[in-house]
């Protein structure tokens, strides 16, 4: 059964919480939903580890995969706010060398929307050669777009901390994750990493890799976008409990957090920009977000997708537990995710380490999804 705690107009959503613990389909996995940026829910339990002989607690920790996108574009829209970054200017501007072959007119909507071309690096290149992320987006810098920028989404899957994060650098001097640490997750009191250092490695949740079904990627189109992106480099669970995965600040895949500190920091967005007596952002940033920039079928994720300026938006026929409105959402590898209802001030964050299949989302998620906006609607 799950620890924390939630109000009694969420007491359904704790029931599901539970009843995904006892069976099994959970192995460890923390939900927590606010309200004008208050925890209305807040829960936790099963376990941390395959071996059952560490329980999840209220400050375990784990890698979310892609939700860690968000706070990534949440970094550049501080940028935004502070008038240091212009959402439709070139890239270049701030960094010159972006602009060789043919990438001169890519803007910084294009890299934090997933369409500017550049989804992956060119090969050869190793997982271990993105820990260093300043000569990785040196690589990424010099290389050709693989389709036209703006035409459509290709999702960034392993690349997008690396090109935002060097906007980050140029413009601030910091790297990504310390300015992560300085102006969002130190301020907020945030229990969420962008590099994540060792003398957190006891809190850190064992990863239980999906099921994948049996699949020769050879049969495909090995110059396709799909497979450039997802093999260029391809992702080891294994090697993500190393220390040089850790440690890396990779503001793509390798944010560690729970449910609360993801729900905290992201807060900022269904509050309005205001949070804790801090205005964070004004309502005129916030509305950059719900500049659709791409809607269709992504050249990477082979799923149709709805892109704003460094969120998903709703698409209510691919994913129907999403509430449609101002809601901007992202979703990690194996089914850890985020909502920020804007019109209703709610942010909802689930993390887990048992993986689901799925790239984006999973029937878990979904289960908790229905139950918060069940409520919310009640409320």
């Amino acid at each position: 059964m799950s620890g924390g705690f939630c109000s009694d107009e969420f007491a359904g959503v704790r029931q599901v919480f539970d009843e995904q613990l006892v069976s099994g389909a959970e192995l460890g996995a923390a939900l927590c939903v606010t309200v004008d940026g208050e925890p209305v829910l807040d829960l936790w339990g099963g376990h941390a580890d395959p071996e059952r002989a560490t329980a999840w607690g209220a400050d375990t920790l784990v890698n979310v995969f892609s939700v860690t996108k968000t706070m990534t574009a949440l970094c550049a829209l501080l940028l935004v706010e502070a008038g240091e970054l212009e959402v439709d200017e070139r890239v270049a501007h701030y960094w010159p060398e972006f602009a060789a072959a043919g990438k001169g007119g890519i803007e910084v909507r294009q890299l934090l929307a997933h369409t500017s071309g550049v989804s992956g690096w060119d090969r050869p290149i190793e997982l271990t050669d993105i820990y260093d992320t300043e000569s990785a987006a040196a690589r990424l810098a010099a290389q050709a777009p693989w389709w036209e920028p703006g035409a459509a989404s290709g999702y960034h899957a392993l690349n997008y901390g690396h090109l935002i994060g060097e906007l980050v650098r140029r413009i601030t001097g910091r790297t990504l994750g310390r300015f992560f640490a300085d102006e969002l997750a130190g301020p907020l009191g945030a229990d969420f990493h962008i590099g994540t250092g060792p003398e957190h490695a006891d809190r850190i949740a064992t990863l239980i890799p999906p099921e994948m079904p049996e699949f020769d990627l050879s049969t495909l189109d090995q110059d396709s976008v799909l497979v450039k992106t997802l093999t260029s480099p391809l992702l080891d669970i294994a090697e993500t409990a190393s220390a040089g995965w850790r440690e890396a600040e990779n503001g793509a895949v390798n944010g560690h957090g729970n449910a609360r500190s993801v729900a905290r920091v992201q807060s900022l967005i269904a509050c309005g920009g205001e949070l804790s007596g801090r205005r964070f952002l004004s309502p005129a940033t916030i509305d950059l977000i719900f500049r659709e920039q791409a809607d269709g079928i992504d050249l990477a994720l082979l799923t149709p997708l709805r892109f704003g300026i460094g969120y998903g938006l709703p698409r209510p026929q691919t994913f129907p537990h999403i509430p449609d409105g101002r809601v901007c959402w992202w979703a990690g590898y194996g089914g850890s995710m985020v909502v920020n209802d804007v019109d209703r001030r709610v942010t909802f964050a689930y993390t887990m380490n048992r993986m689901a299949t799925g790239l984006i989302g999973s029937d878990r998620c979904d289960l908790y999804l229905k139950a918060v906006f069940d409520a919310v609607g009640q409320r």
